[in-house]
């Protein structure tokens, strides 16, 4: 009984993290693009003090910027919105799929080998370079290095 019910919750939350509820109202709970596309009339257009146009082109220029650009954005949005989530949804299954499947399984199938050249070459390094640098800094370890200063 206990494993027919974790078995059970085991399913809705699978069902769950591809049928969950989206918040419609924070639309970008991680912050991801919180300094990329904040652009308001005032970042693009501004009048510098003493050049002033009549106060109702300036009122009409900010409402034609801010309800273009929202109209353009829902525009745009709706006619390209589905298809560039197929094509992003392809490209991110595409990556994961070419990671599981093809990198993790290099990369550890690379560290297998190399663990084994790596034994034969550090076999080696003992073997023939150690007697060497022994014998070397045993040559070396007589030298004496004296300094003086000639006038």
């Amino acid at each position: 009984m206990a494993e027919e019910q974790t078995e059970l919750e085991e399913r809705i939350i699978i069902k769950d993290q591809h049928t969950k509820e989206i918040d419609l109202v924070n639309r970008d709970p991680k912050h991801i693009n919180e300094d990329v596309v904040k652009v308001d009339f005032e970042d693009v257009i501004a009048e510098p003090v003493g050049t002033y146009s009549f106060d109702g082109v300036w009122k009409t220029s900010y409402t034609t910027f801010t309800v273009s650009k929202y109209w353009c954005y829902r525009l745009l949005s709706a006619v390209l919105g589905i298809p560039l989530a197929v094509v992003w949804g392809f490209l991110f299954a595409l990556i994961s799929f070419c990671h599981i499947w093809a990198v993790v399984p290099c990369i550890k199938s690379y560290l297998i080998e190399i663990q084994c050249v790596s034994r034969i070459y550090s076999l080696c390094i003992h073997t023939f370079c150690d007697p060497f640098f022994e014998a070397l800094s045993k040559i070396c370890s007589n030298i004496r290095v004296a300094l003086r200063k000639e006038t």
